[in-house]
């Protein structure tokens, strides 16, 4: 019995020590899309902030490919030192159901560390379409079966899904125009070949002109940037949402400690008022979370989003 005491005692000693000289050497953070987007912006304003207080170089690296597959695989192979971190989005619980045979396990293979900030989902749609609410969009839709379409960034996607969940809540029967990318969506949409899209906030510059119109949010609280617009459970369809995620994961097996660190100093710079404002920009909300309830939001996640999946019939592109 004292001999594992001081054993343990011996390996909380390490833990603690690991944790207080962290870092050691430049951490990268894995982006798993092209530079630029959202999730390009977030990763490299949380990086700035922990390259400061680490004072150690964070590198962000876009590895884009297989609907954020190849980017995570990466991570989830990595040495488990806290030296490689994963930037997930909603897609990560998502290909859980929707990818067969994914090369990891999206909970099994990663320590979750804290879910960064929650986007914002908008209804937004074309000025052709003769309705102005989601009441009287469903009435048209229910009215004319078939007529109108809406887009997405592509099977699979997080719009897509909330397309979906959009049809089954609102017992309608239109159809699904899958795009390849965001901008390809709006692009549509403006033009009038798709009636509607779920958006994630990079359209409201084109509803403020008056080019396209929004008419709620699917998040579970109103937005911050649009106020004004209802959620969907507010415009008629209680127990409607579905909210995108971006969170940082590390691979399995970092130690406990490493894993509190990084949190802690993430949710320190999500805190910090520039930061805020920036991610803001993004038409993202900060969070900041623990470990634990990171963990336990992806779980949940996981379960909701499979359901989607299945009932929709949704396949990877």
């Amino acid at each position: 019995m004292k001999r594992f005491l001081v054993f343990a005692a011996a390996l909380l000693l390490v833990g603690g020590v690991s944790a207080q000289t962290f870092p050691t050497r430049p951490v990268r953070i894995v982006v798993p899309f092209p530079p630029a987007g959202a999730v390009d912006i977030l990763g490299r304003v949380v990086g700035q902030k922990l390259n400061e207080k680490w004072k150690q170089s964070v590198v962000i690296e876009n590895r884009p490919g297989g609907g954020t597959v190849l980017g995570t695989d990466i991570v989830a192979k990595s040495a488990p030192d806290g030296t490689t971190l994963l930037l997930a989005v909603t897609s990560h619980t998502i290909n859980a159901t929707l990818v067969d045979k994914l090369p990891f396990d999206p909970i099994k293979d990663f320590a979750p560390i804290s879910l960064a900030a929650t986007g914002l989902t908008i209804l937004v749609v074309h000025p052709s379409v003769p309705a102005n609410s989601v009441a009287e969009l469903i009435a048209y839709a229910k009215a004319n079966p078939g007529k109108l379409n809406y887009g997405s960034p592509g099977n699979g996607s997080a719009m897509h899904l909330t397309g979906e969940m959009f049809k089954a809540a609102g017992g309608i029967n239109v159809i699904h125009i899958p795009y390849k990318g965001t901008q390809p969506v709006l692009n549509a949409l403006l033009a009038g070949e798709v009636s509607y899209t779920f958006d994630a906030g990079v359209s409201m510059q084109q509803v403020k002109a008056g080019r396209l119109k929004a008419f709620a949010v699917s998040s579970p609280k109103r937005a911050a940037i649009a106020p004004e617009l209802p959620t969907m459970a507010e415009a008629g369809l209680p127990g409607f949402e579905a909210q995108s995620w971006y969170g940082f994961l590390a691979p399995a097996g970092t130690p406990a400690a490493v894993v509190e660190l990084i949190s802690r100093d993430i949710n320190e710079a999500l805190r910090d008022p520039e930061v805020r404002e920036r991610v803001n920009r993004i038409a993202l909300e900060p969070v900041g979370t623990s470990p634990a309830e990171f963990e336990q939001y992806l779980k949940a996640d996981i379960v909701k989003w499979g359901r989607v999946v299945k009932a929709s019939g949704a396949k990877a592109d």
